[in-house]
């Protein structure tokens, strides 16, 4: 029988403990224009929270005054909905950013303007996922981003 003794370079007894330590404060966001699901893991400890936009569905209209005013309230609601967002992450200290089209690139430098504090830490481009996937995504990054942070 043959036993596996080394994880990606580290003996399985000091992989177990990195396991332990490495996700102290982390974040994960799946975000659309629709919802948003974050995944927070805080020394082991996982949550999961839906947050929905309740943003009607975007039309794009060219000129005119009431389709800019249209436009106007749709910035200002993503805004809204991206520093709710926000607010669940203070603390991090690092974020991946996940989801499927242009919202979690407007996310991202929403985020960079106003939590400073926290390291983006990736962004990657997922379809419609379950909230349980999103976790064990966030799980997986984080777990092999520390590993490889103690093998080099």
């Amino acid at each position: 029988m043959h036993y596996i003794t080394r994880y990606y370079g580290v003996d399985i007894g000091e992989y177990n403990k990195i396991k332990e330590t490495a996700m102290k404060n982390h974040a994960g966001v799946w975000i659309d224009h629709k919802k948003a699901v974050i995944v927070r893991i805080t020394d082991g400890v996982e949550n999961i929270l839906t947050i929905d936009s309740e943003m009607e569905k975007h039309v794009r209209y060219s000129g005119g005054t009431p389709e800019d005013q249209h436009e106007h309230r749709f910035s200002n609601h993503l805004k809204e909905y991206y520093d709710k967002v926000i607010t669940h992450l203070h603390g991090a200290e690092s974020v991946l950013i996940l989801g499927p089209g242009e919202a979690k690139g407007e996310f991202e430098k929403r985020l960079a303007i106003e939590l400073s504090g926290a390291k983006i830490d990736g962004m990657e481009t997922e379809d419609k996922m379950t909230d349980h996937q999103i976790a064990a995504k966030v799980r997986e990054h984080f777990s092999q981003q520390h590993l490889m942070n103690q093998s080099s």
